[in-house]
């Protein structure tokens, strides 16, 4: 990582960061939720948060757009490139997805009810999504995670 890398506040304005939520129940889950204004199947995501590390920036969304908690990797596991539709036109963004095992679901968090959320077996999340290359990022996560 270069210096500077993981912290939020040295980024450029499109950068975002995804939890990728997971668990064992016995075989590998994946954790969806739908965005607000679109209602497709993303990961929790958003902007980095000032202060804290990226990683951490990812463990927050997740705690506040799905309830989760777990144990955040320090690295991002894949990312990914979109354009966000704004008012104000089209923003390239980049998204760095962190792995999150998840260890606790809270039964009440700032977005409760503003959002749909489902876990599914890997390959099934694979194909809920909208966005090939997320996909296929979560494909890649359950091979990593199957060796």
């Amino acid at each position: 990582m270069s210096p500077g890398r993981g912290q939020a506040d040295d980024l450029e304005e499109g950068q975002q960061v995804a939890a990728l939520c997971w668990r064992r129940v016995p075989s590998l889950e994946i954790l969806l939720i739908t965005s607000l204004r679109t209602r497709r199947w993303i990961l929790p995501k958003g902007w980095p948060i000032p202060g804290l590390t990226l990683a951490q920036s990812a463990a927050h969304e997740a705690r506040e757009e799905a309830g989760v908690l777990g144990e955040i990797a320090p690295e991002p596991f894949a990312s990914y490139s979109y354009l966000k539709e704004r008012k104000t036109g089209a923003l390239p963004c980049t998204v760095d997805i962190f792995a999150l095992k998840v260890t606790r679901q809270e039964q009440d968090w700032p977005e409760m009810g503003k959002r749909d959320q489902i876990w599914l077996p890997a390959e099934k999340a694979a194909r809920r999504v909208s966005e090939n290359t997320l996909g296929q990022i979560i494909r890649e996560f359950r091979k990593s995670r199957s060796s």
